[in-house]
């Protein structure tokens, strides 16, 4: 079995995985660091000395990575991502409309007018939320639009762009060159928030790629290394 797990795993928590997998009734179990599996999930070669900046934005941590000849050379793990993103929603709903929203509703509104700039080519059209009013307890709907929730994300928003420039910052000057010619890769569920690519852009001057398919990049990624574990072996442990 090969799992993918946060790059700023504690070696406790590396041993509470493998025993989880082992327990489970794996015989074998290898783990595989998550900017690893997004960046061999994008199609990038890793294993070659030039230098490439994988940003992996999950449910609970954003990964930022530099990695180079199969390793990472440098990397920053913070604890803002898509589950913040939700939280963001539900407590501009509340303070802003008077409105309990839940968790289901507000990943919801994300991914229907969730946005993290507040000028779009193409903005999506308001989106009807249903919650509970504040005030009565009884049901109601307000219409939301994608400039509300850029506001409400900004700031969860801003922290993963501190981390990017930190991480550029930490990053040795030729792979630095590397990265100003090979461009910064998203992966994961938040890349798809709409115009994140864009503000990271304008944030660090730099092109941004969002991975195919950035949802599934690290899984796809962890199966690659397994499937073809003989190739891959420098990138698990």
């Amino acid at each position: 079995v090969v799992i993918s797990v946060p790059s700023g795993i504690t070696e406790v928590e590396e041993r509470t995985v493998i025993n989880a997998a082992l327990e489970a009734g794996a015989r074998r179990v290898y783990l595989i660091e998550a900017p690893l599996a997004a960046g061999l999930g994008a199609g990038l070669d890793l294993n070659n000395p030039n230098g490439h900046m994988v940003v992996d934005i999950g449910g609970g941590t954003a990964e930022i990575a530099v990695i180079s000849l199969g390793g990472i050379v440098c990397n920053k793990s913070v604890r803002v991502a898509g589950d913040d993103f939700n939280d963001n929603i539900c407590e501009y709903m509340k303070k802003q409309h008077n409105m309990i929203i839940g968790e289901r509703t507000a990943e919801r509104v994300k991914m229907e007018v969730g946005s993290a700039v507040s000028d779009l080519e193409n903005p999506p059209e308001d989106f009807a939320t249903l919650g509970r009013d504040i005030v009565t307890g009884i049901p109601i709907e307000k219409y939301v639009n994608y400039k509300e929730i850029a506001h409400a994300l900004d700031k969860s928003i801003a922290r993963i762009e501190t981390a990017v420039m930190e991480a550029l910052a930490e990053t040795p000057p030729e792979l630095a060159a590397d990265i100003y010619k090979t461009s910064i890769y998203l992966a994961g569920g938040g890349s798809l928030l709409r115009g994140l690519d864009t503000r990271i852009s304008a944030k660090t001057k730099l092109q941004v790629h969002v991975a195919d398919d950035p949802l599934r990049a690290v899984a796809r990624g962890t199966a690659t290394a397994l499937k073809n574990f003989n190739k891959f072996h420098f990138l698990i442990k």
